[in-house]
């Protein structure tokens, strides 16, 4: 009963957060929202003191279950290693025990500690379990959730219904991209080979619970007037860390997922009280075992994800005017500091915060926010205007959505009064100075000016004292704030005329 109820739970923990990364309507925010912010590091860098005091209970109490249960990178592990037993030639041995590799598990711990301390974003969102696997949701199964919405959405337009729509599929970050598809593939293998290898060996938070469930109140025992030595217990750990010949369980290894209690026919293995009658010592030396390397079949993983990676890279698409010319996409302007999300409050709090999730991201309705690329802000979130729309004042959804506190949440009034950057005008690429009409008059333009919310642009002659002088673009920079409107519907290829200037704190106007 143990193991059916766990598996429901992390059937359930995975579908909806894994929905939650996929969902670019913004509708299940209000209903899963709160599966990211359980998450762990989330709560640990938002400093959720509820959420870490009730994990840190709940691992006490019954050891790792948070990796069996609530963590999707763990849950995923479980997945993959479900599908070994279910296609994998070799179905008579699944697993054995293995020796920890405790120094290997401890010295990433300390690093990501030491990471999380000195502020180094990347590093910390490149080893958080939650934050690999919102990358890995966001960057390869996004694509494929909205292409199926694309179908789904000219099957409904073909009924005269409109309840479905698409969005557009583009490559936001190659880095990620490759983080994201190398992850996968490693994730996948090592559960292939091993079960939770990854967990047990690479996983900085399955370290971090490894030690607190040492302490655990209830464990999986063995009773060893019962045990008959037919070595089931072992072969279904997929942690490895059940040896039966010594009736030994290393609990920092663990993961509580009642495999071992399932697998036993005679009873010998249960979830008992911690401290009662004890296993056999566990400090005998355990016979020496052949290292069996499983060559299964696994390559699909492999190409799946290279596919996959292939699809979004390849995927283009042409913006015409009229049918009669090709319009040139716009790049992106050489920024001499990144705009940041607005609640982000400065590039030192992002840092210190983010996971590198993505989620916001994909729940961006705008598609105004992407990855970073840079070294040591990697895969956090940045501003760009250059393609999509501009980050309209009224909405907070990347605030309301991040489970980390690296974007604050913010009200509609608190954000349109919220400074992330500051408009600059370019004079060699704007419209009027550039381009002459068939009578040689200069293109009137004003675009920024027209849609811009706060009104902090205005449209001024280039020459006060000559009567045809062009209309030029004059920015009041004590009231733009840097949402980026005349940036978006500059008409000026390949570089805007007019774009944002990001700030390293940001502040109310």
């Amino acid at each position: 009963m143990y193991s059916k109820i766990r598996r429901i739970l992390a059937f359930l923990s995975i579908v909806g957060l894994t929905l939650l990364f996929l969902d670019f309507t913004g509708t299940l925010r209000h209903w899963l929202g709160w599966m990211a912010k359980i998450q762990l590091m989330p709560a640990v860098l938002a400093v959720n003191v509820i959420v870490i005091v009730i994990l840190a209970v709940l691992t006490l109490l019954l050891g790792r279950v948070y990796c069996s249960v609530i963590c999707p990178l763990g849950i995923f592990q479980d997945f993959v290693a479900w599908l070994r037993r279910r296609f994998s030639r070799k179905k008579a041995r699944h697993y054995s025990y293995s020796k920890p590799l405790t120094w290997l598990r401890y010295t990433i711990l300390a690093i990501f500690v030491a990471a999380i301390i000195a502020g180094i974003g990347s590093l910390v969102a490149l080893l958080d379990p939650y934050g690999a696997y919102g990358r890995i949701a966001t960057t390869l199964f996004q694509p494929l959730w909205q292409w199926a919405a694309s179908g789904a959405e000219a099957v409904a337009e073909h009924y005269n219904s409109y309840a479905i729509y698409s969005t557009e599929v583009w490559l936001r970050s190659l880095p990620v991209l490759i983080i994201a598809v190398v992850t996968l593939a490693l994730v996948a293998i090592l559960a292939w080979r091993g079960g939770r290898t990854y967990c047990n060996t690479i996983c900085p938070v399955g370290s971090f619970l490894g030690l607190l469930s040492r302490f655990s109140l209830f464990r999986f025992k063995f009773i060893p007037e019962k045990c008959i030595s037919c070595g089931k217990c072992e072969r279904s750990c997929k942690a490895s860390c059940v040896d039966f010949k010594r009736h030994h369980v290393d609990y920092s290894r663990c993961v509580a997922c009642g495999n071992c209690q399932e697998a036993c026919a005679v009873g010998a293995m249960k979830l008992r009280w911690a401290y009662g009658k004890d296993e056999a010592p566990a400090n005998e030396p355990a016979p020496e075992r052949p290292i069996v390397v499983d060559k299964g079949k696994r390559a699909f993983l492999i190409s799946g994800a290279v596919a996959l990676a292939g699809a979004a890279m390849a995927q283009t698409k042409k913006t015409v005017d009229g049918g009669l010319a090709t319009i040139e996409d716009k790049k992106i302007p050489p920024r001499k500091t990144r705009v940041l999300p607005p609640g982000a409050v400065s590039a030192r709090h992002l840092a210190q915060h983010c996971t590198g999730c993505q989620l916001c991201v994909a729940e961006c309705p705008n598609q105004v926010l992407r990855p970073d690329n840079g070294l040591l802000t990697l895969m956090q979130p940045m501003m760009g205007y250059e393609r999509g729309d501009f980050c309209r004042p009224e909405c907070t959804r990347c605030g309301d959505i991040c489970p980390t506190g690296a974007i604050m949440p913010l009200t509609r009034d608190e954000k349109s009064a919220l400074k992330i950057g500051t408009a600059v005008w370019v004079m060699e690429n704007c419209l009027p100075l550039n381009h002459k009409t068939g009578k040689g008059d200069a293109v009137e333009c004003g675009n920024c000016a027209r849609h811009c919310p706060t009104g902090a642009i205005r449209m001024r002659p280039m020459n006060a004292n000559k009567e045809d002088s062009p209309l030029i673009p004059f920015v009041n920079e004590e009231r733009c704030i840097g949402c980026g409107a005349c940036e978006s519907v500059c008409p000026a290829r390949p570089f805007t005329a007019i774009y944002v200037e990001g700030l390293d704190t940001q502040h109310n106007i």
